[in-house]
């Protein structure tokens, strides 16, 4: 048996091998600065073209359309303020869901408090929003609608290539904006296809170093710079870029590319292996989410009648790494504002839920052992 069984990848993933050995090569070999017209520098810039290419690979977009950035976060500040400052003229009115990561949502409550007014769109119980919605939804004045491509609690897929149509078929003046850091990895992603204007990647959720992304900005569209300083990035991201960082998220992006059918495979047997052996225990559970429209990786399950953070505990304590089915925030666990769209604020699921998420690593027999921890902690939190 293991000593440890991380299971939180939707949280962040660990460096993949390959990817953490060329990323340490390059820190004393590629020193210089890709501004620099030297031989060090241009060596770096070769790197930097390298990687912005396998990137935009990925995606079925052009290199030119990649912006290097610090991570998913800063790819979400990007694309949404800045495209309220560029568009304010044509409107204040911006459309989400109800069920977006907080780097989504944290900007769309600043730009309330600047005069914009958001719609944030429901979701159903498996927490997917309608495509219809987003058609209703839509005014003359319409400047972004920003719905995340997976969610992060419950790895619900969202209708993009349907919401993308719909937006492109529209009057509004709308830029479309996805959150696809869960996403990107496991799903076929294709702007072109799905008519994306504007989306977000991070590297720590492939086995890619933390604190490096890209953001994706499709050609023609005009986004002020939201680092200001240096010409980098084509102008539009100030700041020496990491080039050791990026040749490993080049690394992790390679290996993704190489091996994204088979790892989502390879989860989705997980999932339904921990699954069969929970209900052979007799652990009373119920999946939240959407099994037909799934990223596969997470599994975030309802244990009917025990708290979720006396669970987390007790499977820690067992050397298993799981979270809730909320946000932890300062050892806190708030209630999550997903199950809470989907449920409703009074409902058990809120604070009885697990999000078991899997990646590198992980085995059968992984979800077996921990399905039988799960056990072991029920029964005895139970007769607590």
């Amino acid at each position: 048996m293991k000593d440890a069984i991380y299971l939180d990848h939707a949280s962040t993933s660990p460096m993949h091998p390959d990817a953490a050995k060329e990323m340490a090569e390059a820190l004393t070999g590629q020193f210089g600065n890709a501004s620099s017209i030297h031989r060090f520098g241009r060596s770096s810039r070769g790197f930097l073209d390298q990687a912005r290419q396998v990137f935009a690979k990925s995606i079925h977009a052009d290199p030119s359309e990649i912006i290097i950035t610090s991570g998913g976060t800063e790819s979400d500040n990007t694309a949404i303020l800045k495209t309220a400052e560029a568009r304010e003229h044509l409107g204040k009115h911006i459309i989400t869901t109800s069920v977006e990561h907080h780097a989504v949502i944290r900007p769309m409550e600043y730009l309330e408090s600047k005069g914009f007014e958001v719609t944030y769109l429901p979701v159903d119980q498996k927490g997917r929003i309608q495509p219809e919605d987003v058609k209703e939804a839509l005014r003359p004045d319409t400047i972004l609608v920003s719905v995340m491509y997976g969610n992060n609690e419950v790895g619900t897929v969202m209708p993009i290539e349907e919401i993308g149509a719909i937006i492109k078929e529209s009057d509004a003046p709308a830029y479309f904006h996805t959150d696809a850091v869960q996403a990107y990895g496991l799903l076929d992603i294709d702007v072109q296809r799905d008519n994306i204007d504007l989306l977000s990647v991070s590297a720590h959720k492939i086995n890619g170093p933390k604190g490096l992304g890209f953001l994706y900005v499709k050609d023609g569209i005009y986004l002020p710079s939201f680092m200001l300083g240096g010409e980098q990035e084509m102008k539009r991201r100030a700041g020496t870029e990491n080039i050791p960082g990026i040749i490993g998220f080049k690394k992790a992006a390679e290996i993704m590319m190489a091996e994204r059918q088979s790892r989502r495979e390879r989860y989705r047997e997980l999932a339904k292996k921990m699954l069969e052996e929970l209900d052979t225990l007799g652990v009373e559970t119920e999946m939240n989410g959407d099994p037909e429209h799934s990223l596969g990786h997470i599994l975030n399950l309802h244990i009917k009648g025990i708290k979720s953070e006396q669970l987390i505990i007790h499977l820690d304590l067992a050397g298993i790494a799981v979270s809730a089915g909320s946000a932890c925030t300062a050892g806190n666990i708030d209630p999550s504002h997903v199950l809470t769209a989907m449920y409703g604020a009074e409902h058990a699921a809120i604070s009885e839920s697990l999000r078991i998420s899997f990646g590198m690593g992980n085995t059968v027999e992984d979800a077996v052992q921990t399905a039988q921890a799960i056990k072991n902690a029920a029964d005895r939190l139970k007769k607590e």
